[in-house]
């Protein structure tokens, strides 16, 4: 037993050694299985004091064990709504779970209504990402926000608990200053704002990338909206937002050479139902198919023959790799494949997606697959297989295989009445909205 799975068993007062790992699955079995396993993440492993997310499951950068990640918070609440609909977990073990972090994120420290990118989960003080970086971060918070609205929609039940939740995650939700990162009425949106620092980090959310789902809640919401200016004068006006070029034969219509890491497909797309999305730049189906496409090519054609690449072995995303951590993709390419990148893929190209969760299960799961499902990437060039689990790398892989499976997380998400609104404000389409 590692010291960490002793610390896992010490936490859970359970025996570290339960891993399930069958080999006799039928492909829906290993689908749940995964699920269920993955879940464990932000179940057994969340933060004893508020129940939110670690950050990563080994101490890393000498932070200590007490830090927790906001937006891979978001990710876990939306992973509790997947366990307690297929009742892996019982509802209301679910609604007092989430009050408990709901709770403590009403007294934990927040900047006009947004949280930091880290903080510590016994005391809610900030932990800075950065040295500057010590105040809010704007699109960490819309990762949380995405799930909370998920839960406010999913948990509707007349009981005091359920009205006690909904009710406390509007007061969330309605105190939050969106229009705060825009430096007092500028058409930019800014990435951070600290009470110390001001807004001397200066980074403007300009596209096209994971935020998208950044600019729908700030334009969403009902107390603190951005207007429409900021989404057409900031977020499209960029050098990497228009493309438009061609990749292993595959039309990219919009970001950087060859689509960038996959997260991009996932984080804004945990609840934006990209099922017939549109608006005057792209059609966002489109545009997430075929950034996966080609990154699906790019590890089948493997042009710089990286061992283990192929049609059962593919995924290019930022995770951590064997020199530290990176955003890997086609055009930034060292041999590291993470599983939460096809994983993640299901809903685009469940086929290919298949064919990999069963290459990294039972031919590879010796190596990969543990407490929380399959461990954060690997790199069979190196002979380097990583031991860490990342919040931000297991959440999308349990939603994401429930958007393909049920469509749970975008039915709820794009059910809320504040976030049609918001899209119809910046000009999207949706079979969601009425127009």
């Amino acid at each position: 037993m590692s010291a960490q799975q002793a610390v896992h068993a010490k936490q859970k007062n359970v025996p570290a050694q339960t891993i399930r790992h069958p080999k006799n699955l039928s492909d829906s079995d290993l689908v749940e299985l995964t699920q269920k396993q993955t879940f464990k993440y932000f179940w057994n492993f969340a933060h004893p004091v508020s129940g939110l997310a670690r950050e990563r499951s080994n101490i890393a950068y000498e932070y200590g064990d007490d830090v927790v990640t906001i937006g891979g918070s978001g990710f876990g609440i939306m992973t509790i709504i997947v366990a307690a609909e297929r009742k892996w977990i019982k509802r209301d073990s679910a609604v007092n779970r989430l009050l408990k972090t709901i709770n403590f994120l009403l007294k934990a420290n927040s900047y006009h209504g947004i949280f930091p990118h880290w903080m510590n989960g016994k005391t809610g003080v900030t932990i800075p990402f950065s040295r500057k970086d010590d105040g809010a971060d704007i699109v960490e918070t819309s990762y949380l926000f995405e799930g909370l609205l998920c839960a406010r929609q999913y948990f509707n039940k007349n009981t005091r608990n359920e009205n006690e939740l909904r009710n406390r995650i509007n007061w969330l939700w309605e105190g939050a200053e969106w229009n705060w990162h825009t430096r007092g009425g500028l058409d930019l949106l800014y990435w951070h704002w600290s009470p110390n620092n001001d807004w001397s980090m200066n980074f403007e959310i300009r596209g096209w990338n994971e935020c998208l789902i950044t600019y729908v809640l700030a334009a969403s919401s009902p107390t603190y909206p951005i207007s429409a200016e900021v989404y057409h004068h900031c977020w499209v006006e960029s050098d990497h937002f228009k493309n438009g070029r061609e990749y292993y034969g595959v039309k990219l219509p919009l970001g950087f050479d060859y689509g960038g890491p996959l997260f991009f497909t996932h984080y804004s797309f945990l609840g934006l139902d990209p099922h017939g999305l549109k608006d005057q730049y792209a059609d966002y189906w489109e545009q997430n198919y075929n950034h996966t496409l080609i990154n699906y090519k790019h590890c089948v054609l493997n042009p710089k023959q990286y061992k283990g690449y192929g049609e059962n072995c593919w995924g290019l995303t930022a995770s951590d790799t064997y020199d530290g951590y990176n955003a890997q993709s086609p055009n930034n390419d060292w041999g590291t494949i993470s599983p939460t990148a096809a994983l993640s893929a299901f809903p685009y190209t469940p086929a290919y997606s298949m064919k990999a969760l069963k290459h990294f299960y039972f031919d590879m799961g010796d190596k990969i697959w543990a407490d929380y499902g399959f461990r954060d990437a690997f790199n069979e060039t190196k002979n380097w297989y990583a031991k860490s689990y990342l919040a931000i790398d297991e959440g999308p892989i349990v939603v994401m295989i429930e958007n393909y499976r049920t469509g749970l997380l975008w039915k709820l998400f794009m059910s809320c009445p504040e976030i049609q609104n918001g899209l119809k404000k910046l000009g999207f389409e949706s079979p969601y909205i009425n127009h």
